[in-house]
């Protein structure tokens, strides 16, 4: 018998877990993960940049976690001498129509007391020589890190204080009793006082296995990316990004410098017919059917139509997606680029097509429910766990 159960060995399902041991030096704490290593979807295929928060609706729970979190996340990789950069980002404007947007970035920045600079087109390239812009932002406090090797830290946290870490463990039922649950997984039975489901892209199924409705659906979005041959990686000093479309609710193909040295590209966002489809192959009928039998995403899909065309054309046409880049660094040729692994973002999805912008967790008896927790959750890991341990009654 557990005090507590968490689902999912990703980065916030860690960092719940790790949060608790500190809390409960006591409890009885168990990991559960279906995989046979821990963050090997969402977290373990993210661009690995330490966030800043600039873009965040001020008040909402990514804008507090993420500008505290931040922080947290330098000092934690400080303290475990594990690989990072605080690099900063330049955010660009490539087109007239996108400076009085760019301004609002910046009074964004502003209003959050973040440490942020409006630039010139010439200070940008000061910054980024090979970047083709009218004007930029620039934000110090953005960094880089493999959150897959934080997650791993984490990891060894939670056994040091003595928690434990199933690995291979996937739960298929979930069985409520007066005073306790019981999980049916793969490899046998759990008991346990308290849930925490943290299964990024299976967690509306998971809260549905125990009886709970989280009134939005996990439709899956793959972002492919591409790399830079190592001959061009002198093309991109550390971070640079665009200035967000604001008719679409993702940020747009930026630059990425890794903690290895590489340089990703990308990425785009195709919906993906599979909740693990890193290939465009990739393929679920139960997957696949969810998705298109659900009026919120045919409702999405109706409100950023000529947007989610441009990104299929990116994903099957390499001189579209490089046609993309050379917006911001024109440089860039078919033939600098090769094509780099994809992830899957899990985004809950409103009926009425709206997307949950912010991070959402939903409390039941005896369980908690993170739901949606979309990037910057990797930034705000540290954050999120607190607060989902504070919450526990």
């Amino acid at each position: 018998m557990y005090n507590f159960a968490i689902i999912g060995g990703g980065i916030v399902g860690l960092s719940t877990g790790m949060a608790l041991g500190q809390k409960y030096p006591n409890a009885s704490i168990v990991v559960l993960e279906k995989e046979d290593c821990v963050a090997f979807h969402q977290t373990g295929r993210n661009s690995g940049v330490i966030h800043s928060g600039i873009y965040y609706k001020p008040g909402s729970f990514k804008a507090k976690f993420t500008s505290v979190g931040n922080q947290s996340m330098v000092d934690f990789c400080r303290t475990y001498d594990i690989p990072h950069e605080v690099c900063g980002k330049v955010i660009v404007a490539t087109k007239e129509k996108e400076l009085l947007l760019l301004e609002n970035i910046y009074q964004l920045g502003l209003e959050k007391k973040l440490k942020v600079k409006k630039i010139s087109s010439q200070e940008v390239k000061e910054i980024e020589p090979y970047v083709n812009c009218l004007a930029g932002v620039y934000v110090p406090t953005s960094g880089i890190v493999d959150y897959k090797k934080v997650s791993q830290k984490y990891s060894q946290l939670i056994q040091k204080q003595g928690g434990e870490i199933c690995l291979n463990t996937e739960v298929k039922r979930i069985i409520k009793t007066s005073d306790s649950q019981i999980l049916e997984t793969n490899q046998g039975t759990i008991k346990t006082n308290f849930v925490i489901n943290c299964s990024g892209l299976y967690s509306d199924r998971v809260a549905k296995l125990a009886k709970v409705d989280s009134q939005v659906k996990i439709v899956p979005f793959r972002g492919e990316y591409y790399e830079l041959i190592p001959e061009k990686r002198y093309l991109v000093k550390n971070l640079v990004y665009p200035v967000p479309n604001p008719e679409f609710p993702f940020l747009g193909v930026h630059f990425t410098r890794m903690i290895d040295g590489s340089v990703h590209a990308g990425p785009n966002a195709v919906l993906s017919l599979k909740r693990e489809g890193y290939k465009k192959t990739d393929f679920n009928l139960k997957d696949c059917a969810e998705v298109m039998t659900y009026p919120g995403f045919w409702k999405l899909a109706a409100k950023h139509a000529d947007e989610g065309i441009k990104e299929m054309i990116r994903s099957f046409s390499k001189a579209a997606f490089v046609h993309s880049l050379q917006q911001i660094i024109p440089e860039v040729t078919v033939s600098d680029v090769i094509a780099s692994k994809s992830g899957v973002r899990a985004q809950a999805l409103k009926p009425d097509g709206g997307l949950v912008n912010d991070f959402l967790i939903i409390q039941d008896k005896q369980a908690l429910h993170v739901c949606n927790a979309p990037s910057p959750a990797a930034t705000a890991s540290l954050e999120i766990g607190k607060a989902i341990v504070a919450r526990i009654p």
